[in-house]
């Protein structure tokens, strides 16, 4: 007995290629794919086809179709950008504390980060098999933004990132000028005179600094390409101390405004966020938390929340109470 192949066609099917068998409709090709044709919308070969001849029009070789239905919306685009890169994630890292890079790489992860800060230290030539950031953390797929930890005046700072730029081309930079090792509070004369130094080499640098609304704005017209003053000493976990000085920073800016340093947990990172900061940089908050993955999460969603509220406008305060229901006409 001779068994008759049934002859196929190919057609572009939402900009794929797709084999089916001839003389079916396109509403058969819909149902095919557990659809249904009542609630979804066709095109085919550029031309709208009206739902209710989807039973009649037949699908043939070389058609290219659009089929397409309804689905949950989010919020929409609200990334932001700094130099002109553009990240969705508004949440920062560090990697620094960690109990070993898995740990890191995995506390990244949850995160949803795309940014990790990354000091930049001598490489260890007695014991070349010691693991690297980069196996566990590709700077291919999250931006490495390498910082000057541990400099305590311009000229440290300037030539830790000249040799950051030549290990990996990274212009990106986060400036931070320590002044003493107490407080970790930065030293802005020291701070100014290198942001000046960094921008005429063609550096970009996000710049750590106190919370003070003049000296921020100095920074930016020095060539700082976002601002980031501190909430708190950093690795202290007090959260956002002077949200007025925060919000003025905010409200003078021409740059990017994201705090640094301070945040112990989820709540200063939505306190930030309520501010109207463009972004958080955190480490110790997730490092040293008991569980540095399920605190990277709860990071993650403290930021969003932050900037929803932020962009929802939040109620005015009042200095009395004020009842949701009337209190006329109760019985």
């Amino acid at each position: 007995m001779k068994v008759t192949q049934m002859a196929e066609i190919q057609i572009r099917l939402n900009g794929d290629d797709h084999r089916l068998a001839a003389g079916g409709s396109i509403a058969d090709l819909v149902r095919s794919l557990d659809l249904d044709p009542a609630k979804v919308a066709v095109e085919r070969n550029r031309e709208i086809v009206t739902r209710s001849t989807l039973d009649d029009v037949m699908v043939e070789q070389g058609d290219e179709l659009e089929i397409v239905h309804f689905v949950g919306g989010g919020s929409g685009d609200d990334s932001w950008s700094v130099a002109g890169r553009t990240f969705q994630s508004r949440l920062i890292v560090g990697t620094g504390k960690y109990k070993d890079f898995a740990e890191n790489a995995a506390a990244v992860e949850a995160s949803g980060a795309e940014i990790v800060t990354v000091a930049v230290r001598r490489v260890n030539v007695t014991d070349r098999n010691q693991p690297v950031l980069m196996d566990f953390i590709d700077p291919k797929k999250v931006t490495y933004l390498p910082n000057t930890a541990g400099c305590f005046n311009a000229e440290d700072a300037i030539r830790t990132l000249r040799l950051a730029r030549e290990a990996g081309g990274w212009d990106l930079v986060k400036l931070e000028v320590l002044g003493e090792a107490k407080t970790l509070y930065p030293n802005m004369r020291e701070t100014l005179e290198a942001t000046e130094v960094l921008a005429k080499e063609g550096f970009k640098p996000m710049v750590y600094c106190v919370d003070d609304p003049i000296a921020a704005k100095q920074l930016e017209d020095a060539g700082a390409v976002a601002i980031m003053p501190l909430g708190a000493p950093i690795g202290s976990g007090l959260g956002i101390q002077n949200r007025v000085t925060i919000r003025l920073i905010v409200e003078g800016a021409n740059v990017p405004v994201l705090v640094d340093a301070g945040v112990g947990t989820a709540s200063d990172a939505a306190v930030a966020m309520e501010l109207g900061c463009d972004g958080v940089l955190m480490n110790t908050a997730i490092a040293e938390a008991k569980e540095p993955v399920r605190m990277a999460r709860a990071m993650k969603l403290a930021v969003q929340a932050g900037r929803e509220a932020y962009l929802s406008g939040r109620m005015g305060r009042r200095m009395y109470a004020d009842p949701s229901s009337p209190l006329s006409g109760l019985i």
